[in-house]
């Protein structure tokens, strides 16, 4: 800035020769860092570098394309779709459970109740697992939420599923909408852009749009950069791995059938020219099972030996396996449904960060899916009756719910490979108030108030047949502390006596 303004205010001094002759000649770049270095060896590599914005880099020509080749090679490689179908089952699992936590438990009671009845009509465990799949091949995944009156509850309220296709602008984006979302100063979603077609229908109506409000749709995506707006396919960096196995393993079996095409091949050891008898070259002959057959003068019988499949075909499978499973958190034991390579601590550790990343999902599930769909629906029950809210009316504000402050999910618990160690895990957690009956059933996919009703239940009726109840009966680990000890007595207990007896007479 000083330089600017002293070229304006004395331009004659910078416009002689002299000063520009003596002025400093501009110092060379040097790069800190290596790989911002450019060099003859790795330009090829960086070629594809940008600094284009998160929407400036995914078009919905990319996503187009990007969408596309995923759902090809999920539809036609058994690993994607295996992928995929893991991903969704376990992190859906039978669907979530809804825990109510307000003050009048008879309330809780009966909205827990109609909600499940709810779930179970409508589906939402399966269009739950479908949203998942799609947001794993599509990048994202949309629901509308709409009044469907053949649900078969008093609740007509109902789930979706649409393609990430059909959410697009009609006409070219203006400043605060991308590709069919219309967007706040605040960068809220207000509208959708809905097409009443999937652009890949035969029919010729998909031109048409309808406006969905933000309030009534689900766009479930994971957010990678500041600003990014829809989403990618998460196979999106397995996508050439998945290429290159399949091109591995047509080769090895092109390989492996060419050399078992040929049942025998003639050849001899004698030179051209030489005393063997003359054949015609690259002749083909059939042969017939179990039988002798005389070679002709000078010729041997042999077989091509077949190279493949190498020994090393299994292992740069599963080297690629584990980089494909990798961008989306699967262990490739899980990937490849087989742990015969694993002792039980690697498979242990593996599955500890495979069931985190679920989590994580989960609770992703939870704060853009469920409490969304719970607030709807809390608000139409008590529009048609079904309950009646408590006079406090701690759930409405502004006149709308939020049901999140006294609700909870839980899912389906994740399976410990050793049950008897988890137990007495937990029940020492308890026993040490560093956890509580909540939190330990909540991991196993089990509300705490019904453990506790259903055991109520189980001792008065244990009480009523005449049957010892459950605090009466030995506990298995003393049982076995006893056998322990009673094990080591026998073997030392008559010489622990003895000496016992020996150090009290010398006294």
């Amino acid at each position: 800035m000083i330089r600017r303004f002293a070229k304006w205010a004395f331009p004659a001094i910078f416009s002689s020769e002299e000063f520009v002759n003596n002025r400093p000649s501009p110092l060379p770049v040097r790069f800190k860092y290596d790989a911002a270095q450019t060099s003859s060896e790795n330009i090829r590599h960086w070629s594809m570098a940008d600094g284009l914005s998160a929407d400036g880099s995914m078009t919905s020509e990319i996503r187009r394309t990007l969408r596309n080749r995923a759902r090809y090679e999920t539809a036609n490689n058994s690993y994607a779709r295996g992928l995929v179908l893991t991903l969704a089952i376990t992190c859906v699992g039978t669907g979530p459970r809804l825990q109510f936590l307000s003050d009048d438990e008879t309330f809780n009671s009966v909205v827990e109740t109609e909600f499940i009845a709810w779930s179970e009509a409508i589906h939402l465990a399966e269009k739950l697992q479908t949203l998942r799949m799609a947001k794993i091949t599509d990048g994202e995944a949309f629901a509308i939420i709409v009044k469907n009156p053949k649900v078969r509850h008093p609740v007509e309220i109902d789930i979706c599923p649409i393609e990430a296709d059909r959410i697009t602008s009609p006409f070219p984006s203006l400043v605060d909408t991308v590709d069919g979302i219309e967007y706040d100063k605040y960068g809220n979603p207000l509208y959708y852009d809905v097409a009443t077609e999937h652009p890949g229908d035969s029919t010729i109506l998909y031109s048409r749009y309808e406006k969905v409000s933000a309030e009534y749709m689900i766009h479930w995506f994971r957010r990678d950069r500041p600003g990014q707006s829809r989403g990618l396919p998460e196979l999106l960096p397995a996508l050439p791995l998945f290429a290159q196995l399949r091109r591995y393993t047509l080769a090895v079996l092109a390989a492996a059938e060419t050399a078992a095409d040929f049942a025998a091949v003639l050849y001899t050891d004698a030179p051209a020219n030489g005393e063997a008898q003359p054949l015609d070259p690259l002749d083909v002959i059939s042969l017939e099972k179990r039988m002798a057959t005389v070679m002709p003068d000078g010729w041997k019988l042999g077989q091509i030996k077949s190279e493949q499949p190498a020994t090393s075909y299994s292992e740069f499978k599963r080297e690629i396996l584990g980089e494909i499973g990798r961008c989306v958190q699967v262990p490739v034991n899980i990937l490849l449904g087989d742990s015969s390579k694993h002792n039980y601590a690697s498979g242990r550790l593996d599955h500890q960060t495979f069931f985190k990343s679920i989590k994580v999902e989960q609770t992703h599930c939870e704060q853009i899916i469920l409490y969304h769909i719970l607030d709807l629906w809390y608000r139409e029950a008590v529009r048609v009756g079904l309950f009646i809210e408590p006079k406090n009316g701690l759930l409405e504000r502004n006149g709308k719910y939020f049901c999140g402050q006294v609700a909870k999910f839980f899912w389906d618990g994740m399976e410990h490979v050793d049950p008897i160690k988890e137990a007495k895990a937990a029940s020492n957690r308890i026993d040490s108030r560093i956890s509580n009956l909540a939190i330990e059933c909540a991991k196993v996919g089990l509300d705490w108030e019904d453990v506790l009703v259903q055991a109520a239940r189980e001792r008065n009726r244990m009480l009523e047949l005449g049957l010892p109840t459950t605090e009466n009966l030995p506990r298995l680990e003393k049982e076995n502390e006893e056998m322990e000890t009673d094990e080591s007595d026998i073997g030392t207990g008559t010489d622990s006596v003895q000496h016992t007896t020996k150090s009290t007479g010398k006294h």
